[in-house]
């Protein structure tokens, strides 16, 4: 293809050099012609008298000669070139100068008119004069009253030609006299004129033909001709051009204010357009006028600098000679302060959408697109034509061949009739057949037609029914080509109204059937302006008919008529009649119509910069009408949003926050580079850093879970269980954090944290999952989730009745450390919280479907079995039975161990109760003190056992001997202070004064008796506490143990009840029974234990991950905090390509 481009390109350059080689020969022949004349008519070599007389001079030929003069032109010239030489003019030059000037000449009749002057002129002496004399009154109108009443128009076509053949008739020597000229040319540059619009558009036309005919009385250069035979001297040079140039400064001068009064025209009209939405007709028609004047003068004045060889005037702002633009200037600097304006489109995406839309030509033959039917037409008819002529041919050749035949050889048609006979009859019987044969191709060709028919109805059917299904880009591209394939007239009106017709409810399409109408205009003009007509009909009857109903209906046709504004289809003028007419009525359906308008397009508007600000008034005008009218609250909100979607409110630039290298490090360590593979670098990576400088920054960093991967929370738990085995005080801070930050969350109970408070409850279920916290701060934390701000006066601020969301804080924790408590005390607080959290769920209401199946997630996997009760009684009930259960097994137990205490001997003064401690010389107290700490070495393990409990009874016997070797096990806070309380009470006991007495056994045995027979109670001094049966005020009755000589002896003594004595022996009493109660709890609590493991219930020693998951392979590694409280146990795994710290169950 680009070698024939080069070959014809290559072709048509030696062509046109010929052709300009040709016209500059033909203008040298013109110029040389024109010296030619020129010489003869200087120099003109008259005929005598003599010679004219032998003429025609007869009237009426002259007569006849002279009406032709009136209407001269090239085709005429020759003949009456002719006609003039036959005849003898001297007694009628002055009629034939009049006939010439009367002549209406056209630009191309000048040639002729100047050579039939010439002719004269060589003729007769006094016709050059005349003519001269006549030609210049056309000019000075004043001097004949015939041209008084003359049309305007004529006249200055009249002036037009004359100068023409005034020129001409200079160039080639028929006028001498230059000065002619400078008559004409100060008449025409008169200030005078300028006054008038219309003479002055005139005499611009006439001023700009004589400065490109004659540019030798200009001095401006000319090619092929001789400046200095043409006679004009040097002051008529300089004459011509001052009067050109002070006209063309006046001009100048004159556009300028032309254009300023244009200008301010436009602002008022911008003006009342913001103002009413539309100009008046009288307006619209002076500014019209206006412009329509002012681009005519602009044209002339460029085109007499054109000939002049000037630069045409430039007007400031040039350009702005239209309405819109007028908006335009005036919006840039009203509304717009910015430098850079606003993109049209909010991304790239959009703007795609909206303007790129695919080339049907490039997808389509441009014959089914309708391009090519009028070529194809007229191909046809000239190929009909073409087959007539050749029929007429062959029946021409047919007639003519018999005839000649017959005349030369009619003996051969005598000789053999009957041969022709039969050729006759088979040329018929051939017709016959061909005739047949035509008839039956012509069935088939129809038959054929009506099954392409209808298999073009059923087809285009089936492409209308996949119309509501294209609701992406590329399906709606992809119908609108096939559509082309079975374009037609009548398929084109079908398109447009199953468009038009689409759901009131399915308003998604609207933007995709507009984009395909769009990509249709470009072809079928027919299509957009048929739908937008039916679009503004169907508006203006919903309008107008001002009943509440089909609002459906009026959102699909605004939000219709919006999308095919953005595609340019619909007029921005039709989009701002269609909201003026809303706001005019802006009352109930009017409102949702003229939002639903500004939501599709108000923001596309706004932001073009022709309708910027007159959408930034209807703007002003909606948000006064809002202001003004008492809308309801849904009213309200959809002028809001549909205001702030057109014109969002300005805001500050956000100034991005500058860290120092090493904080953006950390940020980079924990939010972009941590994950499951990469968890053992990020640890040493911290490790590495100085962290008495970064201990803050890091824990602020931690405390920020919520602004990294909700999956990778337990990732954050096991670097902080890595770090606290070198940093004790960091885990301790992070726990502190995390539970006043779900503390401050109750409090606050702001929506917009909502996410950084579940972020917070699954952190402190992966820091139990990592031993950082006891099973207490976990239960603690969610009876205050569901209790915090119940009973006082801002519960229906922090948790109203609709508000559900403790309810999923609740789910977070106990889905991520809740299977943990499965067994031993965890296990029986589990099954009671989750009685209490059923009560307040059921307090809530009907729960949502997302948060209920939430809560049946959550009880499929922690207690499948557990009953789900369903109204509030049957949980009321549920509840009271378990606070009576409760209530009754302390009882029992407090029973059990009076009962206990009953049948043991009753101890006196110095409290000792074995019946051994009879020995002297401190015997006694030594034992005792063993048996004390042999119960304190009892109590040490059943508490280290109900830590163990809390902890989940986590890891096997194994396990635990490694956890506790030597007896001493890793404890809480408690339990320091209770063994420091045990020590001292050990202290105690070995400090008290031994009594060197022994007790007599008839002692033992009366007090057992006295106490079956009056219910007496022994304390620790020997007190007896004696209850009167009637419940009247008791005496305390004590046995005194007396020494006389080496004689022991007991007395009995009545004391009263209120002796202080007897009060603190019973707070005393009191206080040791709560103890002893205590202990024998939790060594009941270690008996059941061993007897659960004894029957295989149960040890798991597989790990924990997070999901629920198990490890399979792993190697362990532990190390154990100092200092009490503190206790840290790690599992490294490996696997999937990482490796990672979690809880050891």
């Amino acid at each position: 293809m680009d070698h024939h481009q080069e070959e014809e390109s290559n072709r048509e350059k030696p062509d046109d050099e010929k052709e300009a080689l040709a016209r500059l020969e033909e203008i040298k022949k013109s110029i040389e012609a024109k010296m030619a004349l020129r010489q003869n008519n200087l120099n003109p070599e008259r005929p005598d008298s003599a010679y004219l007389r032998t003429l025609d001079s007869s009237i009426k030929r002259n007569t006849a000669v002279i009406k032709k003069l009136k209407q001269i032109n090239e085709e005429q010239r020759e003949g009456l070139m002719d006609d003039l030489r036959s005849v003898n003019l001297s007694k009628f030059v002055s009629e034939a100068v009049t006939a010439i000037c009367e002549a209406k000449l056209k630009s191309s009749d000048i040639q002729a008119a100047v050579q039939i002057c010439s002719l004269l002129h060589q003729r007769y002496k006094e016709f050059s004069p005349s003519l001269t004399q006549g030609l210049l009154k056309v000019f000075l109108p004043g001097k004949s009253a015939d041209d008084v009443d003359a049309d305007r128009n004529s006249k200055a076509m009249k002036k037009r030609s004359t100068l023409k053949l005034l020129l001409e008739l200079y160039y080639v020597g028929v006028i001498e006299d230059s000065n002619i000229f400078i008559s004409i040319i100060k008449d025409l540059t008169s200030a005078e004129h300028m006054k008038d619009r219309d003479t002055t558009q005139t005499n611009l036309t006439i001023l700009a033909g004589f400065a490109r005919q004659g540019r030798v009385f200009l001095g401006l250069p000319i090619s092929g001709q001789d400046e200095d035979g043409l006679g004009v001297t040097a002051e008529q040079k300089k004459n011509f051009k001052k009067a050109f140039n002070t006209y063309y400064d006046a001009l100048a001068e004159l556009l300028q204010s032309e254009h300023k009064s244009l200008q301010q025209m436009e602002k008022e009209n911008a003006k009342l357009v913001n103002a009413k939405g539309e100009l008046s007709e009288d307006s619209a028609s002076s500014y019209e006028k206006l412009r329509k004047s002012y681009d005519h003068l602009y044209r002339n004045i460029s085109s007499l600098a054109e000939a002049l060889d000037m630069q045409p005037p430039t007007m400031p702002e040039d350009g702005t000679t239209r309405l819109t633009a007028g908006d335009e200037a005036s919006s840039s600097g009203a509304v717009k302060d910015t430098s850079v304006p606003e993109p049209v489109w909010d991304d790239e995406e959009t703007k795609t959408f909206y303007e790129c839309l695919p080339d049907l030509r490039a997808f389509v033959p441009a014959v089914l697109l309708g391009e090519v039917e009028p070529a194809k037409t007229k191909n046809k008819s000239s190929e009909s034509s073409s087959e007539v002529v050749e029929s007429q041919q062959t029946a021409e050749d047919t007639t003519e061949f018999p005839a000649d035949s017959g005349n030369m050889a009619d003996v051969s048609i005598t000789e053999q009739p009957k041969e022709k006979d039969d050729v006759d009859k088979e040329k018929a019987k051939g017709a016959k057949k061909e005739k047949g044969k035509e008839k039956d191709s012509d069935k088939k060709l129809e038959n054929e037609k009506e099954k392409g028919k209808s298999l073009d109805v059923a087809n285009f059917e089936r492409l209308l029914q996949r119309l509501p299904g294209c609701v992406s880009r590329d399906l709606i591209d992809q119908l609108t080509v096939e559509y082309c394939y079975l374009n037609s007239k009548t398929n084109r009106k079908k398109l447009v109204k199953a468009l038009f017709n689409v759901p009131r409810t399915s308003l998604e399409l609207l933007a995709y059937y507009s984009r395909m109408i769009a990509t249709l205009a470009t072809c079928m003009k027919d299509i957009p302006s048929t739908l937008v007509q039916m679009l503004e009909e169907e508006f203006n009857y919903l309008v107008h008919k001002k009943d509440q109903m089909n609002i459906e209906s009026k959102i699909r046709n605004i939000r219709f008529i919006g999308e095919l504004c953005k595609f340019k289809i619909v007029p921005s003028g039709l989009v701002f009649s269609c909201l003026k007419a809303c706001l005019d009525d802006f009352t109930h359906h009017n409102i949702d119509v003229a939002c639903n308008l500004l939501e599709t397009c108000g923001r596309f508007l706004y932001r073009s910069p022709e309708t910027t600000l007159r959408m930034t008034n209807m703007l002003d005008i909606l948000m006064r009408l809002k202001n003004v009218k008492n809308l309801d609250p849904r009213q309200s909100t959809l002028v809001e949003n549909a205001y702030y979607l057109c014109k969002p409110p300005e805001r500050s630039a956000r100034i991005s926050k500058v860290r120092p290298p090493l904080h953006q490090y950390i940020r980079k360590l924990l939010f972009s580079d941590l994950d499951k593979d990469s968890i053992t670098n990020v640890l040493k990576q911290l490790r590495k850093l100085p962290w008495s400088e970064c201990e803050q920054y890091i824990l602020k960093c931690f405390m920020k879970v919520h602004k990294g991967k909700y999956g990778q929370i337990h990732l954050i738990a096991s670097l902080t269980s890595g770090l606290s085995r070198h940093h004790e005080e960091f885990a301790v801070a992070i726990v502190d954090e995390v539970l006043e930050e779900i503390r401050v969350g109750l409090e606050l109970n702001e929506y917009g944290a909502q996410q950084k408070r579940l972020a917070h409850m699954r952190f402190l279920g992966e820091l139990y999952n990592y031993e950082h916290v006891d099973s207490s701060v976990i239960f603690e934390t969610l009876y205050l989730t569901l209790s915090y701000g119940h009973g006082t006066s801002e519960q229906e601020v922090l948790d109203p009745p609709e508000d559900f969301f403790r309810v999923r804080m609740v789910i977070i924790l106990l889905e991520t450390c809740g299977h943990y408590f499965d067994r031993g005390s965890s296990k029986k607080r589990l099954d009671q919280f989750l009685v209490h959290f059923q009560r307040y769920t059921l307090s809530k209401g009907h729960l949502p479907l997302d948060i209920e199946f939430d809560l049946q997630d959550l009880f499929a996997n922690l207690r499948p079995n557990m009953t789900r009760y369903t109204t509030i009684d049957e949980i009321n009930a549920a509840i009271l039975q378990l606070e009576e259960r409760e209530h009754a097994s302390a009882a029992d137990k407090v029973s059990v161990e009076r009962h206990s205490d009953t049948k043991r001997p009753g101890m006196f003064l110095n409290g000792k109760s074995n019946e051994k401690n009879i020995g002297e010389n401190g015997e006694a107290p030594k034992e005792e003190s063993d048996s004390d700490s042999g119960s304190g070495s009892a109590v040490r393990d059943g508490q280290n056992e109900e830590l163990d409990d809390g902890n989940h009874e986590r890891g096997s016997d194994s396990d635990d001997g490694d956890d506790y070797e030597d007896g001493v096990g890793p404890g809480s806070d408690d339990d320091n202070e209770f063994r420091e309380s045990i020590e001292q009470r050990k202290l105690e006991l070995r400090g008290r004064p031994a009594l060197n007495m022994t007790i007599p056994m008839s002692v033992f045995e009366g007090s057992g008796k006295d106490h079956h027979h009056f219910g007496r109670v022994t304390g620790d001094n020997g007190e007896e506490v004696v209850d009167e049966e009637n419940g009247e005020p008791r005496e305390v009755q004590v046995k005194v143990l007396v020494k006389r000589g080496n004689k022991q002896q007991t007395k009995q003594m009545l004391i009263p009840s209120d002796c202080s004595l007897v009060q603190s022996t019973k707070q005393k009493e009191a206080a040791d029974l709560e103890e002893k109660q205590d202990i024998k709890r939790l060594v009941l609590e270690y008996n059941e234990r061993d007897e659960e493991e004894a029957n295989g219930l149960g040890t798991q020693a597989s790990n924990w991950i997070p999901g629920g998951s198990r490890g399979n392979t792993r190697s362990t590694g532990e190390g154990s905090g100092k200092g009490g409280g503190s206790r840290h146990r790690f599992v490294y795994h490996q696997g999937g390509g990482g490796s990672y710290y979690s809880r050891r169950k």
